[in-house]
C-alpha cells in the first residue's frame, strides 16, 4: 500500500479501542504496518477488529500487553521490533477513567489512572527511544486530553495524568530535537466512544453544551 508512511512501522497502545481503532486505520490508510497493543477487550473482540483489519487489506498484528507495567511493555516492544524489524511511530493512546471526587477518590483509584494514563507514555517512550536514536529517526505522538488543560469535577486523577503528558512531552522533544525524533501530544476534546458512552445521558448533554455541572462550573469537556 502505497502512501505517506510507506514501510513504516508503527505500535498503536490501546489499539481496539475507539480513538486507538481509528488511529490504527489512518496510518494503516498511510502505507504504515501497525502493532496493534490491547489488554482489557476480549480476545475475540481484538481477534475481531484484527481480521476487518486485515481485510481491508492494511498489515498488521495483535500484541496483549500491560503497557502501565515497564516489564511486560519492554517485551511488547522487543516482540514488535522482531516480527517487523524496528518501531517508527509510537501512539501513546492506552488509557482508562476512574471517576470520583477527590473526597471520595481511593488511593488505588488514583494510581490505577496514573500507571496507565502516564506510566505507559513513560515506560513505551523509553523502551522505544534507544532504537530511534539508534537509527536517527522517530515519531512520538501521546494523547492527552483537554481535561489535562482546563480540569474537569470528578476527574483530578485522569486530569493529573493528562497534563503531565504536556509536560512530558515538551520535555522529551528537546531532549530528541536535533537527533531526528519528534515528539508530540494531542489533547482531543469529547469523542463518542464505549469510555464516554458510559456517562449518564443528563450529564454528557450538559458536558457537550458547556453549562454548569450540578451547580459546578465545568470548563472542560470528556475525552476519549
Amino acid at each position: 500500500m502505497a502512501g505517506t508512511l510507506k514501510d513504516r512501522v508503527a505500535l498503536v497502545t490501546g489499539a481496539v479501542g475507539g480513538i486507538g481503532r481509528t488511529i490504527s486505520h489512518i496510518l494503516a490508510q498511510e502505507g504504515a504496518t501497525l502493532g496493534l497493543n490491547y489488554l482489557v477487550e476480549p480476545d475475540e473482540v481484538a481477534e475481531a477488529f484484527l481480521a476487518e483489519f486485515t481485510h481491508q487489506g492494511y498489515r498488521g498484528k495483535l500484541y496483549k500487553a500491560d503497557v502501565s507495567q515497564f516489564e511486560d511493555t519492554s517485551r511488547l516492544v522487543e516482540r514488535v521490533s522482531k516480527d517487523f524489524g524496528r518501531i517508527d511511530i509510537l501512539v501513546n493512546n492506552a488509557g482508562i477513567t476512574i471517576d470520583r471526587t477527590l473526597k471520595n477518590m481511593t488511593p488505588d483509584q488514583w494510581e490505577k489512572v496514573l500507571a496507565v494514563d502516564l506510566s505507559s507514555v513513560f515506560n513505551c517512550s523509553k523502551a522505544v527511544i534507544s532504537q530511534m536514536l539508534e537509527r536517527g529517526y522517530g515519531r512520538i505522538i501521546s494523547i492527552s486530553s483537554v481535561v489535562g488543560q482546563k480540569g474537569n469535577f470528578g476527574q483530578t486523577n485522569y486530569a493529573a495524568a493528562k497534563a503531565a503528558i504536556i509536560g512530558f512531552t515538551k520535555a522529551l522533544a528537546l531532549e530528541t530535537a536535533k537527533k531526528g525524533i519528534t515528539v508530540n501530544a494531542v489533547a482531543p476534546g469529547f469523542v463518542k466512544t464505549a469510555m464516554t458512552g458510559q456517562i449518564p445521558k443528563d450529564v454528557l448533554d450538559k458536558i457537550v453544551n458547556g453549562r454548569a455541572m450540578g451547580g459546578r462550573t465545568s470548563s472542560s469537556i470528556f475525552s476519549r
